[in-house]
């Protein structure tokens, strides 16, 4: 019997073998790895706004509402956005420790983690601004003779032309803006937080508002120098006037009595 020969594969088979095989393996991977990246961030989102809402729960439903539809003793929350929530959370303003004319900020409550868990949930609710990204409010190369004439222009009428705060009607007020964060002033022009109007990108635009930012960071700076000596608050011609009266007048009152005084002795003597 004539034994069968083995047939000799050509040197180019085991390329082409593991060619499709390398091939086969990038479309399954095109085909099922973005959806189940996609699935995976879905999840996490998910899992982020139920975490949120526990928190809620506990801490704004009393006043906001089961829903954050609202009730008599807070406003309602959908369509306020991401942005508002990492505001008034961030600085401590939320949860209000009592009812009146203005929250104050204080300490914050809660972790940056939890805070970002309660604005996608209020986010989940209704559109509204989101929080914004380091780009977006970096004030690095802002014009900052641009942003002064901005702020004086719409904001200094409460703030005070360099930021300090002023007092408003029926016990609010304007809070200084010294020592907040370029997120937190970029996200209240955003929201328009309590008695201040909002200034959405409509109105002032992204780099208007790093312009802002930019002059508030110089005016408050430990850096910077009073060229008119003692600032008084920086409030202007009220403050600057009250001081020349009650010091200045004073004083010269002060000296009338001693020159009175003086006289009336060496007329006695």
């Amino acid at each position: 019997m004539k034994k069968l020969s083995a047939r000799r594969r050509h040197p180019l088979a085991a390329v082409v073998v593991l060619f499709i095989a390398l091939a086969a393996c990038a479309g399954l991977y095109t085909a099922f790895a973005p959806a189940d990246k996609a699935q995976a961030d879905e999840t996490a989102q998910t899992l982020t706004i139920e975490e949120g809402k526990k928190l809620y729960a506990v801490g704004c439903a009393s006043c906001h509402g089961t829903g954050g539809q609202g009730t008599s003793d807070g406003p309602s929350l959908v369509g306020v956005g991401a942005a508002a929530v990492d505001f008034q959370v961030g600085t401590g303003r939320m949860p209000a420790q009592q009812p009146g004319a203005q929250v104050p900020k204080k300490p914050v409550v809660y972790s940056q983690a939890e805070i970002d868990q309660l604005a996608a949930y209020i986010a989940s609710l209704g559109a509204g601004p989101e929080i914004p990204t380091e780009n977006e409010y970096d004030p690095e190369g802002a014009d900052i003779a641009e942003g002064g004439e901005l702020f004086r222009t719409n904001c200094a009428q409460c703030h005070n032309f360099t930021g300090k705060g002023g007092a408003l009607s029926e016990g609010k007020y304007a809070p200084s803006l010294e020592g907040v964060s370029d997120k937190h002033i970029y996200e209240a022009m955003q929201t328009g937080p309590q008695n201040m109007p909002s200034f959405p990108d409509s109105t002032l635009t992204e780099e208007n508002k790093k312009d802002i930012i930019a002059y508030l960071d110089a005016v408050n700076s430990d850096e910077t120098v009073e060229p008119g000596g003692l600032s008084l608050g920086g409030l202007g011609p009220v403050s600057e006037g009250l001081f020349g009266w009650v010091f200045g007048l004073g004083a010269l009152i002060a000296v009338a009595v001693w020159v009175a005084a003086r006289t009336a002795k060496a007329k006695k003597s």
